[in-house]
């Protein structure tokens, strides 16, 4: 898989999620087998770069390459100015956000509300790969299959993006509509797919490595793009590329193993963040690492109420701990690798 001149270790890919893939947690899925990951989206609005929200999107330090950065807005110029100053940061692939279902982005017209303004929508492509192109900075971009079941124009403008020099799309089944309900489709990402020359990805609802290979074979996508399935689960990344290789279910993460990868984590997020606003923050992703297990929901509400990361890090090492202690008085015990990591006995 490549992107410009950029070869990629594998095709299967983590999503960009507001709030969620910040550096810590895009270094943590790379750790757990993405051959590719992509920032959060930055804002185009040039007053707020300096901002500390917008200054921590935009943090590589350490990041392995190659740098991928989401930028959003809603009008040509300023999304061309936003792709020089985050190439100017670091970044070494622009990717626009045509994808973002989320109100707040769709009533100001960015995200997928672009989806309804193609004029617009190819204006501001041709503006960004007219900024990156000099640099040799590649351009790509994550849209949804349309606006609503009755305007789908994935296909439509696929084919102008690629025309402009988009040099990988990446395609969420569903609808902005549909926001995260329902079901994904693929045969809207199985038709651009058929009609383009750059490469194509597939994105919703990849869960499992059976779905992966699944969606694979339906949509002939050149790679995969996981989101939701991976919060609290980053291993997912090397189970679907070890079972697209094989065929093979990989043996499922050690507790010691999710406990140091979730210290680990939270080490680094309070890095990011600082103390005050790291432990407010870390508590989704301890939520999602700890949903389903036994005393998941005690665990998670008492966690909810400690203020400091030391006091943070040492509940979260205490109830791995205890968790390992459970499994060693019952050797016939695994971890499952789903979303809910609950214990399974093997009879």
């Amino acid at each position: 898989m490549q992107i410009g001149p950029y070869v990629l270790p594998n095709a299967i890919f983590a999503a960009p999620m507001a709030g969620v893939t910040d550096r810590p947690f895009r270094q943590l899925c790379r750790q757990f087998g993405a051959g590719y990951a992509v920032s959060e989206m930055v804002t185009s609005k040039k007053d707020l770069w300096k901002s500390l929200k917008t200054s921590r999107r935009a943090n590589h330090d350490g990041e392995p390459g190659p740098i991928a950065v989401q930028i959003a807005g809603t009008d040509a110029l300023m999304m061309a100015e936003a792709a020089a100053y985050n190439m100017d940061q670091g970044a070494q692939i622009i990717d626009i956000n045509m994808g973002c279902p989320a109100k707040k982005v769709c009533n100001k017209w960015a995200g997928s509300a672009l989806m309804q303004n193609e004029p617009l929508a190819l204006e501001i492509v041709e503006a960004v790969v007219a900024a990156c192109e000099p640099r040799g900075v590649p351009v790509t971009l994550k849209m949804r299959t349309g606006w609503c079941d009755t305007e789908k124009n994935a296909l439509v403008l696929a084919k102008a993006f690629e025309h402009a020099g988009i040099q990988m799309i990446t395609i969420h089944g569903r609808t902005r509509e549909q926001g995260y309900k329902g079901f994904a489709e693929y045969d809207t990402v199985a038709a651009v797919k058929a009609a383009l020359n750059i490469p194509v990805v597939a994105n919703g609802d990849i869960d499992s490595p059976e779905k992966a290979l699944a969606v694979l074979k339906h949509t002939g996508a050149d790679a995969l793009m996981v989101g939701r399935a991976a919060q609290g689960r980053p291993w997912i990344f090397r189970e679907i590329v070890h079972f697209l290789a094989t065929g093979e279910h990989l043996a499922p993460p050690l507790v010691a193993e999710v406990k140091r990868a979730l210290l680990s984590h939270l080490q680094d997020h309070y890095g990011l963040y600082g103390e005050q606003t790291g432990v407010r923050s870390a508590r989704k992703h301890i939520g999602w690492y700890v949903s389903g297990l036994p005393g998941g929901c005690e665990f998670r509400d008492q966690m909810n109420t400690l203020e400091t990361a030391e006091l943070q890090s040492v509940a979260v090492a205490d109830f791995f701990e205890e968790m390992a202690e459970r499994m060693e008085r019952m050797p016939s015990a695994v971890v499952r690798s789903d979303k809910s990591m609950a214990l399974e006995t093997m009879e």
